[in-house]
């Protein structure tokens, strides 16, 4: 099992010791093994609070691997930091009958550093071990204390650990002193059992006999169908640092008592912004000039240490270094309007993740950090760790979310900007000249905007092989010969990317007869159905609402006229519109297809309508126009 820490704020992961069970594989219910690759045969978790920075958890767990899909579910990965030591672990291997076949000594445990995948440097380290069996299914089973020294958050629960992982059987304690002050939200329908023992109380939390769920298309997670707890310490101590989490201004406070005095910047970088601004009559013209600099002088590096987990690196080190990582840069950037007289705030967000809990301030929720710059008729949302977003756009993974603004009087839940279907859009005009042998040539302009433009600008980084290879790769129109292709942006101010394209064509005339027959929708071409899924869990959305907008102006082989072309469509539903709309101009077919679709997130009954809708677009996009000889 994996835990992985998030980019900035992470949940611990969870630890303790064992008492053998019987893990005979044929004891296991049908009803637990249907859809299963692997199943939680026995999990508890007991999170011992002992003090504002100290705690210690005692985690056990046994799982069968049903089979080769289960593997990556066959293994303890287990993550510590200095705040925090594994130790007295324990770890066995059962076959199908539940026969141990071998017990793990410490020096079967590899313990190595943890570097993800977005930072050079970390106290993160892995105690790692791959259990290995050459039979399925099989039982592995370890256990493990964990020590804390420092407090920010708890271990989070959720009996199902992943798509297609069943439950026997999992359990979660938070043991404190009666007096010490904490809070917790669950699933809805999932009881707390809460017993005091002397001066302790004990929160207690389980699950039992839960069936595996399959991956389900445009599912957004296991969060309905799962049960879950998400706790945190309301006072807390770390790494010499303390705080208050009762609340989302109490926790903006201390984002921004981390932070004091960080805003300087040395002396040449002062002039260095003067002179950089001297010239510009508007705050809109500094913040442009100064985002600029930071773009083109600076990078994302991300090195996550102790409290510099959540202390920006001072401005005036990431000046002498020219890079940091996202807090760094977005403060970098705030002592660059700061020397301008502008005024900013760090906004802390979660990329990629939900909108904060309103009413449940603590770690965990946010991962990321970005720049706010509030002007008199105007706000501005600044994306620092990149170096090609154009100023104020975020991108779709930050947009449209609650987040946390830090200020001198503490956190504000603030929005950030909705990116509409309308704004994330695809503008595209193809013109196709057909010959009689059905090849063609083609010739493709499109302009993508915002969320689109986010999603292709990959594009313009690409070696030119390497994009070559792409576009005859994508291309829904077989490729015969690449001409020509260019990927821009010409403003590098407006998140707007232009495409154009060259080529000829494979045939894409049928013929029957004496005739030809056209599939008019050669460009952007909806090639399969949604799977239906009966009995759907899971709820469902579509990554970003977006606007595509296709004109194909089709030039006819000589000698031929149009016999038929299909009648005009329009479809709407609550997951967008749709229109393809055909007419016959100067011996010519006009093609012009709309699809508008919105990202709402749809409750899983509504899965079958989404199905219908995209059934519908699927055959209106299969329509023929047939082409006669002239006499």
């Amino acid at each position: 099992m994996k835990y992985y820490l998030s980019l900035l704020f992470a949940v611990a992961s969870i630890n303790t010791t064992f008492a053998q069970t019987d893990y005979d594989v044929a004891k296991i219910s049908e009803s637990l093994k249907h859809d299963a690759v692997a199943v939680v045969r026995n999990e508890e978790s007991f999170f011992d609070v002992k003090g504002l920075g100290a705690a210690r958890m005692d985690y056990k767990v046994a799982i069968t691997i049903l089979n080769k899909a289960g593997e990556p579910y066959g293994e303890m990965a287990e993550v510590y930091d200095k705040f925090s030591n594994i130790y007295n672990i324990k770890a066995a291997l059962y076959d199908a009958a539940g026969k141990k076949v071998k017990d793990y000594r410490s020096s079967d445990i590899k313990d190595q550093s943890l570097i993800s995948n977005f930072s050079i440097f970390e106290d993160n380290r892995l105690k790692l071990l791959k259990f290995v069996s050459i039979t399925y299914p099989y039982t592995i089973e370890y256990s493990f204390s964990q020590d804390y020294n420092g407090l920010l958050s708890f271990p989070s629960w959720r009996d199902l650990k992943g798509f297609g992982i069943s439950v026997e059987k999992s359990a979660y304690t938070i043991q404190k002193a009666k007096n010490y002050k904490m809070k917790y939200i669950t699933s809805s329908n999932l009881p707390t059992d809460s017993v005091i023992n002397g001066e302790k109380l004990q929160y207690r939390w389980k699950s039992t006999n839960v069936a595996a769920v399959t991956e389900e298309p445009l599912s957004t997670g296991l969060d309905n169908v799962s049960s879950w707890v998400k706790a945190s310490p309301n006072e807390f101590e770390f790494d010499g640092s303390t705080g208050n989490f009762d609340n989302w201004k109490n926790f903006g406070s201390w984002i921004f008592n981390l932070n004091q005095g960080g805003n300087k910047l040395p002396e040449a970088t002062r002039l260095m912004v003067q002179n950089l601004i001297k010239d510009a009559k508007t705050p809109k013209e500094k913040i442009k000039i100064l985002y600029n600099h930071l773009q083109q002088n600076t990078r994302y590096v991300s090195v996550q240490l102790g409290i510099g987990g959540f202390r920006p690196i001072l401005a005036e080190k990431v000046a002498q270094v020219n890079y940091g990582d996202c807090k760094a840069l977005s403060n970098y950037m705030k002592a660059l309007l700061n020397e301008a007289g502008i005024a900013s705030n760090l906004i802390v967000i979660g990329n990629d993740m939900p909108s904060l809990n309103l009413n449940y301030s603590s770690m965990g929720q946010a991962n990321h950090m970005i720049l706010c710059v509030p002007l008199e008729k105007d706000t501005t949302f600044l994306e620092c760790t990149s170096q090609f977003k154009p100023m104020g756009f975020i991108g779709y993974g930050n947009s449209d979310r609650n987040v946390l603004m830090v200020t001198e009087d503490g956190g504000k839940i603030v929005h950030t900007p909705a990116y509409h279907a309308k704004e994330n859009y695809q503008n595209r005009k193809t013109k196709i000249t057909l010959a009689e042998d059905g090849t063609a040539t083609s010739e493709i302009k499109a302009t993508y905007g915002n969320a689109q433009f986010e999603e292709n600008f990959s594009m313009t980084l690409m070696e030119p092989v390497d994009l070559r290879k792409k576009i005859i790769e994508n291309s829904s129109i077989p490729v015969a010969e690449l001409i020509s292709y260019k990927y821009m942006q010409p403003d590098k101010t407006v998140p707007v990317l232009t495409e154009e394209i060259n080529f000829k064509t494979n045939p894409l005339l049928t013929k029957g007869g004496d005739k030809l027959f056209l599939l008019v929708n050669q460009i952007n071409r909806r090639e399969s159905v949604p799977l239906k899924v009966e009995g759907r869990k899971t709820y469902f959305a579509v990554p970003f609402s977006y606007h595509d907008d296709d004109e194909i102006n089709y030039i006819l082989p000589k000698g031929y006229q149009v016999e038929f072309i299909p009648k005009d469509i329009t479809i709407n539903s609550e997951f967008g519109s749709y229109t393809a709309k055909f007419s016959i101009k100067d011996n010519m077919i006009v093609y012009s297809r709309t699809q508008t679709m919105n990202n709402k997130k749809y409750p899983p009954e509504k899965y079958g309508e989404y199905v219908d809708f995209y059934k519908k677009i699927y055959q209106a996009d299969k329509q023929k126009a047939i082409l006669t000889k002239t006499l």
